[in-house]
């Protein structure tokens, strides 16, 4: 082979080389990028989080919005950013621990997403009514009433940062917490909330902002739960208080964090003064202390 033939075959084969390395690059530059991206935060959940669930879109019909899908319940996402959505996904300690599934929707796709949900051991309680509260069976009014706010989802989201502690005693009983009462254990029982010691009529403030959406009355057969504030944070997110002695707003009012809601008391089924907070997530009792330290934005 002359020195001229392989001169001309290594041109050849560098623009061969070329023409590899420019389709390559127009392939890589050109392969169609998932227009669904989501994120899921706790990076590592135990049972009681609540899961929040970030999709991000590249082009999105105006009205339009993602969903989420978990077991047989649809989680509406409400936005945070532009293209940007979030679902807020509860879960309990009646719920089992391991690899969690849900899928996303949204642009046309659907999204399989799993997590995996570490357990949790909850302590067990026993609790002694006395006598003139142990028969107490509550009232279809009451549970009605409740049942009613706790299905709340409204689109504003009235809350900002960390939830604020609700009352400055000390805690007595935490989330989740399994019990006997008088002796007997309840099954598919939890509790679902965090109680706090507290003097008659000490004040309960508002752990975050939000609407006053449920007053109600020992007085009117708020026979178990006793006095009554529940409030509207927002995008399905609701703060209830129980067994207050006092009462200090209305329905319809909007309270700021920090805001003197009622007083510590022990009306309707309770052994003694404390107060009772539950967190709701659609509808679903989680632990309210992440949403103190870590806030859920």
């Amino acid at each position: 082979m002359s020195p001229t033939d392989a001169s001309c075959r290594r041109q050849a084969l560098a623009k061969v080389q070329s023409l590899a390395l420019g389709l390559l690059a127009w392939a890589a530059f050109s392969a169609p990028v998932q227009a669904l991206q989501v994120r899921v935060r706790p990076n590592n959940p135990r049972i009681g989080d609540t899961l929040s669930v970030v999709v991000e879109l590249d082009n999105l019909a105006v009205g339009d919005s993602p969903t989420v899908r978990m077991g047989q319940k649809t989680y509406p996402t409400f936005m945070v950013g532009p293209n940007r959505f979030r679902a807020l996904l509860p879960s309990t300690p009646l719920d089992r621990p391991g690899r969690l599934v849900f899928q996303v929707f949204g642009e046309g796709e659907v999204r399989n997403i799993a997590v995996w949900m570490s357990d949790r051991t909850f302590p067990i309680q026993s609790i002694w009514l006395p006598p003139d509260k142990e028969s107490l069976e509550g009232t279809d009014y009451e549970f009605d009433r409740v049942a009613a706010f706790k299905e709340l989802v409204t689109s504003q989201k009235f809350w900002d940062g960390p939830f604020l502690r609700p009352h400055r005693g000390p805690v007595t009983t935490v989330f989740g917490v399994r019990r006997y009462y008088n002796g007997e254990f309840a099954f598919n029982y939890y509790h679902r909330g965090v109680d706090y010691a507290g003097e008659t009529g000490s004040p309960v403030l508002a752990p975050a902002a939000g609407r006053v959406a449920l007053v109600g009355l020992e007085s009117n057969g708020f026979e178990l739960h006793g006095n009554t504030v529940g409030i509207d944070h927002g995008q399905g997110v609701l703060s209830i208080f129980i067994h207050l002695s006092r009462v200090d707003v209305k329905e319809g009012d909007m309270v700021q964090a920090g805001q003197v809601i009622g007083g510590v008391g022990a009306t309707g089924a309770s052994t003694g003064p404390h107060l009772h907070w539950g967190l709701y997530v659609h509808g679903k009792s989680v632990d309210p202390v992440p949403w103190r330290y870590q806030g859920l934005e």
